[in-house]
């Protein structure tokens, strides 16, 4: 007898654990229901829009608060390479055109979160590395510093991309 009576009250238990618990998730769906979701529509910024078109890209894109700008390379509009073997000066290049993107959005290297570097010669990247100091003089962002084989044309030597949070 007493068995049965054990039996009896642990379905009533499993039962009214189910009950609370359907009801719990009645609640959590009524919450989720309140959210609202917004659809973010990426803006897209071309610098150099025939050179970007020519090989198939968009020099940024703005979603939300984040933006990504692909690499800047020291080029003129046309995309012919300039400072041709003048590492300091196409690094400069590259910090002037990324400066262009950011101001577009409203932003400055102090809303840059993510700085990579590719260079074909890190030695020339450390010598002049200080530079950045000029750019970035409230905090560095994270990043990256890579030695690569060779970039789009030959004639380039650096090439920089920025990951940016801009505040609402």
């Amino acid at each position: 007898m007493k068995i049965t009576t054990f039996l009896k009250l642990g379905i009533i238990l499993v039962l009214i654990s189910i009950i609370a618990f359907g009801c719990n998730q009645q609640q959590k769906a009524k919450e989720t229901e309140a959210i609202e979701v917004k659809s973010e529509i990426p803006e897209y910024f071309h610098l150099r829009p025939e050179v970007e078109k020519a090989y198939g890209y968009s020099h940024a894109v703005k979603i939300g608060n984040d933006i990504k700008i692909s690499g800047a390379v020291s080029m003129d509009d046309e995309g012919n390479p300039t400072a041709v073997g003048d590492f300091e000066q196409q690094m400069k290049n590259c910090y002037a055109d990324l400066e262009k993107i950011l101001k577009h959005y409203g932003c400055t290297f102090d809303d840059v979160i993510v700085e990579n570097v590719f260079t074909t010669t890190m030695p020339k990247f450390l010598e002049f590395a200080s530079y950045r100091n000029e750019i970035y003089t409230k905090q560095f962002p994270t990043g990256s510093w890579l030695g690569v084989k060779e970039l789009a044309l030959p004639e380039f030597m650096i090439e920089i991309e920025l990951d940016v949070y801009k505040a609402e």
